[in-house]
């Protein structure tokens, strides 16, 4: 079955969609926080609600009358993007991995991917499918690039893209390759200290130090000071 997460197509066997519960992937392709078409006239007709049971789609505080019985949970917003209260998400969800925020005192996680231009410098770790800035803790920025970060066939193809001119599945995992080429990415941007002198070489600097130290300064006698008159 294929699923568009993130803007990227990604094909899911039978194994790795039973991994996930059979809302998260509706739940990623859900636009919130439209005015209700059925609640329209109502004072809180903002569509910002998700039921997992029925995956109808959002849902306004008003429409879940009739989901009294079903698990439901509230997105927010964060600058333009939909997050979702830790304390909620847990309850159904392993976020294992995904790095968390505080936002107005409540801890959350994003639910797709933020588009970042490029890392900032400094920067020693980033997430594992878009490369968006993140704590060392961390692998993964949102609940969409988990997905997209433990899928098999997804790296598969990522590996295979990677290999230039070749056709053949490489022999480790997909998993395993991107941390190779992550590791490989970071040891050529890391610019080694310089190594420690061996012996010879410190007695020649040693050496050549004493030869520039200049010595220690005498008075002149007094016997040879000529005074004028």
């Amino acid at each position: 079955m294929m699923y568009m997460v993130m803007g990227v197509k990604v094909a899911v066997d039978g194994e790795e969609e039973n991994k996930w519960p059979p809302w998260l992937h509706p739940l990623l392709k859900t636009s919130f926080f439209a005015q209700c078409k059925i609640h329209a006239d109502a004072h809180k007709s903002e569509c910002n609600m998700y039921c997992l049971d029925c995956m109808s789609g959002a849902l306004c505080s008003l429409c879940l009358t009739s989901h009294r019985d079903h698990r439901a949970i509230q997105i927010r917003r964060s600058s333009y993007h939909d997050v979702i209260r830790v304390s909620e998400i847990q309850k159904y969800l392993d976020i294992t991995g995904i790095q968390t925020y505080i936002i107005n005192s409540a801890r959350i996680v994003f639910l797709n991917e933020r588009p970042q231009p490029r890392p900032g410098k400094g920067v020693t770790n980033t997430c594992l499918v878009c490369e968006r800035s993140l704590l060392d803790s961390f692998t993964f920025c949102s609940l969409g690039c988990k997905i997209n970060g433990t899928s098999k066939t997804f790296w598969k193809k990522k590996s295979m893209e990677a290999a230039t001119g070749s056709s053949e599945e490489p022999e480790e995992s997909s998993l395993n390759y991107l941390h190779q080429e992550r590791v490989k990415k970071k040891i050529e941007n890391f610019t080694p200290s310089t190594p420690p002198r061996t012996g010879a070489e410190t007695a020649a600097v040693s050496y050549r130090t004493a030869k520039r130290r200049k010595g220690v300064p005498h008075r002149a006698p007094l016997g040879a000071l000529v005074i004028q008159y």
